[in-house]
């Protein structure tokens, strides 16, 4: 039977198969084909819109000529008639009907008539609307009006309207008084009376009917000028013939640029009641692009399109002829191109897709080899090596290709199986014994050993044994450890200290102190493996070594080729590199632990009266964490830790108060209410002996005037005494045990209006920064009375906007932030109702909180212990939300972060250490805590399994003086906490 595996000689090479490129060939061909199609089409209209546009021009000078050319004719036979030379009215109604004849054969006539030199008139007009009979006031059955102004001999002139009918009798008769028209003044008679020939106006907006026209006249001798009104609404009827496409644009216009002619004729006139015409350019963007900025060739891009254009003279409509201007869209011109275009794509496609069973035949031979390879790549690439392999190719190459990649298959799947295990382990002692059993196993060995070097020298111990696939103990086989560079090692140790690998035959006598093993194995001789264990800077960290049972038969010769004992060697240092990264990680973590409680201790030691607290609360956090995880109440149960969880809280525990590293001690530790870097007291007590002082002065200087020494000793002793017991009150307020009354402020208020007198600078010898606040304030000149007790501007120290906490924190904090930073003014401080802390004073130590918060958000904490910061920074919140930075309320915190709050109250209540209060009793601190349970402070749950697991009592043996350690009553306690009735 042929091995699959094996190349077959027979296939084909690939060059066989290129054909199937015809496919693509193809393609390219209709492609080329269809642009060389398109472009031709385009040449070809393009150029046929030439000669389109020649013939539009044609058309419209035709028109033109056919319009003028009769009219002209007319006149040239009017003007020979005598009758034109008439004297009157009665003699020229003679020319009514030659010329409502010449009216009735030329539409496109308004009116004919003739002008006279003595200013007399006669016009004959056809009443074609309804409109201009309204106009003229015509009869209804008016057909034509005659217009006659004639002129007396004494020079009056009579102006009348004669109506006719059809047949042109005469239906009535107006005068029209007032008329002062002359045609001598008009430029149809002045022009025609200077010239031998006929002349043509421009095109204007008849006055009466608001059609376009012109006027054509001729002189009929030295006393006569006959002329003709000519409109010219049919020619906009003619452009709208030669629309070429939909948006076409065409216009005829004079040398002014007013438009005469226009497909939509109702745009010519500016509006109804003008008689001034519209501008070409004004009809649209492209006409106005044309005619302002003609281009140089024949196409013009406007208005978001590319026209074809063209643009020519006609010498008819005036002394200056018109011009005709043509605007066709390139893309509607070459509609049919890009229609020729589609339909030679979809012809070639079509042809393509008529081909392509043909290639897909063709490929489908070829390429589903390939695909089965890049299956299996991809297979491979995600380490799935269960994936089957690949199908044999014609491909010669391709067959190939599948050969090595089914070899290459089954040494990586055994050399991950290997490493995927290996990695998977995250405990030390699991990790060896897992490397020892693949690798002994990959070795096909019957026992494995495994070294690690101890310490900073060259000593391996060992650490782990298998025999026949069985963990033993090292201590029943009297495994000894040994010095690489030691010439009483083993040879095989020595060897490699220079060396990867070595392998060596041992009999019994040669084992040394693996004679045991062989016993075991009850084999006197085997061949033995050694690797030699190196981290990333070729240290070596540990050696393995196989013992393979040596039989005699070649195939144990075969466990020992170099294939073999290179890919031990691989695998030997995968399972190196999980051994070192363990130690390292174990080493991290012990640098990490040591790092904060190194914080901790630092934190306690910064101040001499919260020593031990940064240590004390992990310790009882963790009491309650195991209590919590071992209970069994509903509360509890769904409370399991993992090792990262309890890994998280205990971080969590020993950073809780990492921010008080900002928080200066004299706050901390602040044990009066004028307590700073010093006690302020002092001060005052200086100033009340001044005022003692003053009292012995005032004395003296009485009795040296003449006074009543009994009368002045009396007053003395009587101020004295009063002095004497005013400071007893205000160091008696100062001390802040206990807590001040209406009356007490009242009095302070009133001491503080008392006066001493400074004679000396209070600025000189201060510092630049005290020197800026009291600057706030002008200097007083000495000497100056001062209140005994002064809350001065000095005292007063502006907070930094860096210090502000704005309302859409980021981190949710909701601190209510004091104006000041600090205010030591004496009698805002001894005013202080309870404790010896300012509300400025608070905020700091409330601060804290939000310093741990933000610290821990810069540390970059693997993600399970991405939850350090919220189990630190919630052991001040409530759970009722009053409590801060965050207000959070009970179900918007972890049980950990509650835990944390329960420990750092009760630490703080029994601790000894604090120089504002006494430590607390068990029962008292457990009484106030109940109280906060029922209040809503803390966590009832925690608090009921606080007392009921007698965690208080274990961490009290632990860490409180005895006499600390009283009678408490649980029952009473859950009663008082509202947990029980």
């Amino acid at each position: 039977m042929p091995n699959p595996l094996r190349p077959d000689p027979r296939r084909f090479p690939l060059h066989v198969h290129i054909s199937v490129m015809f496919t693509f060939l193809l393609l390219l061909t209709g492609i080329v084909l269809g642009i060389f199609n398109y472009r031709q089409t385009t040449q070809i209209i393009l150029s046929s819109s030439e000669k389109l546009f020649n013939r539009i021009e044609q058309d419209v000078r035709l028109d033109l000529k056919a319009t003028y050319e009769p009219i002209r004719h007319l006149l040239s036979l009017l003007v020979l008639d005598p009758a034109t030379q008439a004297p009157g009215l009665e003699q020229r109604l003679v020319l009514l009907r030659p010329f409502t004849q010449a009216l009735q054969d030329n539409p496109n006539l308004a009116s004919l008539y003739v002008g006279y030199n003595n200013g007399d008139f006669f016009m004959v007009r056809p009443l074609r609307t309804k409109a201009l009979k309204d106009l003229l006031k015509a009869p209804p059955a008016a057909t034509y009006q005659v217009w006659s102004i004639e002129h007396s001999s004494n020079g009056q002139s009579h102006s009348q309207s004669l109506f006719f009918d059809p047949g042109l009798t005469l239906i009535s008769r107006q005068d029209n008084p007032g008329d002062s028209y002359d045609p001598r003044t008009r430029t149809w008679f002045t022009n025609a009376h200077n010239d031998d020939d006929q002349i043509t106006t421009e095109p204007y907006v008849f006055f009466s009917t608001h059609n376009i026209g012109t006027t054509l006249a001729r002189r009929s001798n030295e006393n006569a000028v006959m002329g003709a009104d000519l409109t010219l609404a049919d020619l906009s009827a003619t452009l709208t013939k030669h629309v070429v496409t939909p948006n076409t644009e065409i216009v005829l216009f004079d040398a002014e640029g007013n438009a005469i002619a226009y497909p939509d004729s109702r745009r010519l006139l500016v509006d109804d009641q003008t008689t001034r015409l519209i501008k070409a350019a004004d009809l649209s963007p492209a006409l106005a692009a044309l005619l302002n900025d003609p281009p140089p060739g024949k196409r013009l891009k406007a208005a978001g399109h590319q026209w074809i254009v063209a643009r020519s003279s006609m010498q008819e409509g005036g002394p200056q002829g018109l011009q005709l201007a043509l605007l066709v869209p390139e893309d509607e011109l070459l509609v049919d191109a890009y229609r020729m275009r589609w339909q030679g794509a979809l012809i070639t496609l079509a042809t393509l897709l008529l081909c392509l069973p043909l290639g897909w035949l063709t490929s489908r031979v070829l390429v589903k080899p390939l695909r089965a390879l890049v299956q299996e790549a991809d297979a491979i690439r995600s380490f799935d090596f269960n994936f089957p392999l690949s199908r044999r190719s014609p491909v010669l190459e391709v067959d190939q290709l599948s050969v090595s990649m089914a070899r290459m298959k089954d040494t990586l799947a055994s050399f991950f199986q290997i490493t995927d295990s290996l990695s998977a382990e995250t405990r030390f002692a699991p990790l060896l014994e897992r490397v020892l059993f693949e690798t002994t196993k990959i070795g096909q060995a019957q026992a494995g050993l495994i070294y690690l070097r101890e310490g900073d020298g060259d000593r391996m111990e060992p650490h782990g044994l298998v025999i026949n696939d069985s963990a033993v103990d090292l201590a029943a086989y009297d495994i000894l450890g040994h010095a690489l560079d030691d010439p009483h090692s083993p040879a095989w140790v020595r060897q490699l200290a220079h060396a990867d690998n070595t392998v060596s035959n041992l009999g019994f006598e040669q084992a040394g102190d693996l004679q045991k093993i062989l016993l075991a194995l009850d084999c006197p001789r085997v061949h033995l493996i050694g690797i030699r264990l190196h981290n990333r800077h070729n240290e070596t960290v540990g050696l393995l070594a196989f013992l393979l049972a040596d039989t005699g038969n070649q195939s144990d010769l075969a466990k020992l080729r170099p294939d073999r004992i290179a890919f031990l060697q691989a695998v030997s240092g995968a399972a190196a590199v999980s051994i070192e990264s363990q130690r390292l990680q174990a080493r991290q973590k012990q640098l990490l632990d040591a790092f904060i409680q190194l914080l901790a201790g630092a934190i306690d030691a910064k101040s001499p009266y919260t020593g031990g607290h940064c240590q004390r609360v992990p310790e009882l956090t963790l009491m309650l964490a195991q209590a919590a995880a071992t209970s069994q109440e509903p509360a509890f149960k769904g409370y399991q830790p993992t090792e990262d969880e309890w890994e998280a809280l205990h971080i969590a525990a020993w950073l809780h108060d990492c921010g008080k590293v900002t928080t200066p001690e004299y706050v901390v530790d602040k044990a009066t209410k004028l307590e700073t870097l010093y006690d302020r007291i002092h001060e005052i007590r200086t100033r009340f002996e001044v005022l003692k002082r003053d009292a012995w002065i005032n004395y003296w200087q009485a009795i040296a005037l003449g006074g009543d020494e009994q009368h002045l000793a009396q007053l003395r002793n009587a101020q004295l005494a009063g002095l004497d017991d005013d400071f007893a009150f205000v160091a008696r307020c100062n001390l802040g045990s206990e807590a001040m009354d209406d009356a007490d402020l009242q009095r302070l208020n009133s001491l503080a209006q008392r006066t001493w007198t400074r004679t000396l600078d209070d600025r000189l010898g201060v510092s630049w920064e005290e020197n800026r606040r009291q600057a706030r304030m002008p200097a007083a000149s000495l000497p100056v009375s001062e209140p005994l007790l002064a809350d001065k501007q000095e005292h007063l120290f502006e907070r930094p906007e860096s210090e502000l906490i704005a309302q859409d924190h980021p981190l949710g904090f909701k601190l209510d932030v004091p104006a000041h930073k600090f205010n030591r003014g004496e009698l805002y401080n001894l005013s202080i109702t309870r404790g010896t802390l300012t509300r400025e004073e608070r905020y700091i130590i409330n601060n804290h909180i939000v310093q741990t918060i933000l610290m821990l958000n810069h540390l970059p904490f693997p993600s399970h212990l991405r939850s350090v910061a919220e189990i630190a920074g919630g052991h001040h919140e409530k759970m009722d939300g009053s409590g801060y930075p965050k207000r959070l309320r009970r179900e918007e915190m972890s049980l950990p972060a509650r835990m944390m709050a329960i420990a750092d109250i009760f630490e703080a209540l029994t601790a000894a250490d604090r120089p504002y209060k006494k430590a607390k009793t068990l029962s008292e601190a457990l009484g106030i805590m109940a109280f906060m349970c029922r209040d809503a402070h803390i966590d009832p749950d925690l608090f009921e399994l606080f007392i009921k697991a007698q965690i208080y009592l274990q961490y009290a043996r632990r860490f409180l003086d005895p006499a600390q350690i009283d009678a408490v009553d649980p029952s009473s306690l859950l009663v008082k906490a509202g947990l029980t009735v």
